[in-house]
């Protein structure tokens, strides 16, 4: 709560708002004031006064910008004293800090292009439903090269038999290494977006119908693929089962003739929920009337016979014949056909699925490669090879650490645009962000390389994002000031004016007449939507028993609050006794009881009653008063020919 309350008072907009209008990318920039010697631009405070005055013509008065001004100097001048500190430098706010860079920056990132794009492209391919055959040569991912060779050649020569002439679901049978071969001949049937890996997917979506795809490399090994059909989506359907179990020596036959049984009570019209309840054997759903989630096709691909008899029905209540399983007899209702909801409807869960999904990786990848040529990466070859012979099983634990490298700071290891990036710095690298793993110590030596790469490119795409993007400079900003601020009003203002006790009385002692309150009674409330709480609590409340109070409330899951009240501050006050003791009453569909302990006459409240004022008012007596020695410490300096340009820009 209280963050939130630094953050509007030092201009920070919230990540998820939309970014404002530009700033003008070519404004003269001039000193508005200094801190400290610190320069404060005149386009920094417009950007800020615009985005929290948006469409307020009342607010653009030279008073109003000359107050704002007076709230932005004691801002920075917190600021400043933070900084001098060093709240800057440490791990806590570096840690924050990046958290609100990484959000800041992803619009501007061609990650976000990515993103979107590759959740426009999944939408469109849910659009439609594909039926493949396939077949599977495995090989594993971190293969010898001479085993991923041999699985390759041997998916080319297949395939030449295959466009030879032989026929698809022969060669399946013969060849493939996938188990489900030998129930379906190498026949996936119909699927859709992100229901497989994502490279099958994609050549699934990419070869034309009745044509076999070249070599599909997966995490599974090699595949051939062959489309035999598309069509458009079919979306979801609900529906409710009544199941009948075979095998594990149960009676097939017996099982079969109940199912019929079943079948015909229903066409009696007797009801689906009464017999769901009675015969169903799926423990799941029996209760629930056999009522299954929602699912599309491709989803039920382990049950074929279960989706085919679910997608033939084609009106709510509609009901199968019985028909067979590997796990039994069922009789299917349809409950409702849902058809795929539209693009804005489904983009947000969409987004999630792709971020998390493979094609994220293996798209993130290729984008890399791009940006990698973009910003002219050049590495040297043999001081990488000798800075990657340095990997050591030490790696495993997380504890690598570098050699003495007496030119470490002068050997570089790579180029971006001609910048140069010396060993030293992946060095530091590697020691900060390793971990703990299982992965071979020399791959998971380039595997942080890579990421260092990755991250000194995304320094190098940052810094052009601040030059081409005056907006986001104001961000960052906004940000990092925001962090410093919260860190010292919360160690020189809150932290001070709620802990210090002796402060708070001194402060109460010498401005007690601020602190007058006419009648009121001080009192505890009890409220719940159902009377029963009052006559189990009015005789505790009566007795003044505290604890078996509190435990008899929370009991009960009766709301209750303490404090001092005016008799205007409840409606229902008016028409209870204004007396000490305990106040049944109901008001609007709601039973409370009011306990007025003490009726309190006009006059001077005791220090207890006004003490959440006291601190409020002790908050801000030391924030002026703190405000008045940081001027002192840090001299401003405000350019009046610069207001007078902020004013001209200002008007509305």
């Amino acid at each position: 709560m209280m963050r939130c309350a630094v953050f509007t008072l030092c201009f920070v907009a919230a990540i998820t708002v939309a970014f404002p209008q530009s700033a003008k990318k070519n404004s003269k920039s001039v000193t508005l004031f200094t801190v400290n010697k610190q320069v404060v631009s005149a386009d920094e405070f417009i950007y800020l006064y615009k985005k929290n005055h948006p469409n307020k013509e009342q607010d653009y008065t030279t008073e109003k910008i000359k107050e704002y001004l007076d709230l932005f100097v004691n801002f920075k001048l917190k600021v400043e004293e933070a900084k001098s500190r060093g709240m800057d430098t440490t791990k806590a706010f570096e840690r924050e800090y990046n958290q609100y860079k990484d959000e800041l920056r992803k619009p501007y990132l061609p990650d976000a292009a990515l993103t979107d794009s590759l959740v426009k492209l999944t939408y469109n391919r849910m659009k439609e439903e594909v039926s493949v055959s396939h077949l599977l040569i495995e090989v594993k991912t971190d293969a010898a090269p001479a085993d991923t060779l041999r699985a390759f050649n041997k998916v080319i020569s297949i395939r030449n038999e295959i466009l030879a002439g032989k026929d698809f679901n022969q060669a399946a049978v013969q060849y493939s290494e996938d188990r489900s071969v030998k129930i379906n001949q190498g026949n996936l049937g119909y699927f859709t977006a992100l229901q497989m890996v994502y490279p099958f997917e994609n050549a699934a979506y990419n070869t034309p119908v009745g044509q076999v795809s070249q070599p599909i490399r997966t995490q599974f090994g090699y595949h051939l693929l062959k489309v035999q059909d598309r069509r458009p989506s079919r979306g979801q359907v609900e529906v409710s089962h009544i199941m009948i179990r075979t095998g594990e020596e149960k009676d097939s036959e017996k099982a079969k003739n109940l199912v019929f049984e079943i079948y015909d009570q229903l066409q009696a019209h007797v009801s689906w929920e009464d017999l769901c309840k009675q015969y169903s054997e799926d423990p799941g759903t029996k209760d629930n009337g056999g009522r299954l989630r929602p699912f599309g096709v491709g989803e039920m691909g382990a049950v074929p016979a279960f989706e085919k008899a679910a997608f033939s029905l084609t009106s709510s209540g509609e009901i199968s014949d019985p028909f067979q399983t590997q796990y039994g007899w069922h009789i299917i209702r349809l409950e409702k056909i849902i058809p795929l909801a539209s693009f804005d409807e489904l983009a947000p869960s969409l987004k999630n699925r792709v971020t998390r999904d493979e094609r994220t990786q293996l798209s993130r990848a290729s984008l890399q490669a791009k940006l990698r040529k973009q910003f002219d990466f050049k590495e040297a070859p043999a001081l990488k090879t000798k800075v990657f012979s340095l990997a050591d099983s030490s790696l495993l634990k997380g504890s690598w650490k570098p050699p003495v490298w007496p030119t470490a700071t002068k050997d570089n290891l790579f180029f971006l645009q001609g910048k140069p990036t010396p060993v030293k710095a992946f060095f530091n690298y590697v020691q900060e962000n390793q971990r703990p793993n299982k992965t071979p110590p020399a791959k998971y030596f380039e595997q942080l390389y890579n990421n260092f790469v990755d991250a000194t490119i995304l320094a190098v795409q940052e810094e052009k994002i601040k030059r081409e993007n005056p907006e986001y400079n104001f961000l960052l900003k906004e940000y990092y000031e925001g962090i410093l601020l919260f860190e010292i009003m919360e160690k020189e203002v809150w932290n001070k004016a709620s802990e210090d006790s002796v402060g708070q009385h001194q402060y109460y002692e010498a401005h007690q007449a601020d602190y007058q309150a006419g009648e009121r009674a001080n009192a505890s409330l009890y409220a719940s939507d159902s009377d029963e709480f009052i006559p189990i609590l009015k005789p505790l409340l009566v007795d003044g028993n505290e604890r078996q109070i509190l435990e008899t409330a929370i009991a009960h899951k009766v709301k209750f609050e303490s404090g001092y009240f005016r008799k205007e501050d409840r409606p229902w006050f008016a028409r209870m006794p204004w007396t000490v003791g305990v106040h049944p009453m109901e008001n609007n569909g709601m039973y409370y009881i009011a306990w007025l302990k003490e009726i309190l006459t006009p006059g001077k409240m005791s220090f207890d009653e006004a003490r959440p004022t006291v601190i409020s008012d002790y908050q801000e007596h030391l924030e002026k008063t703190w405000i008045v020695q940081l001027k002192s410490k840090y001299p401003v300096k405000v350019n009046e020919k610069s207001m007078q340009y902020v004013q001209q820009e200002l008007k509305p």
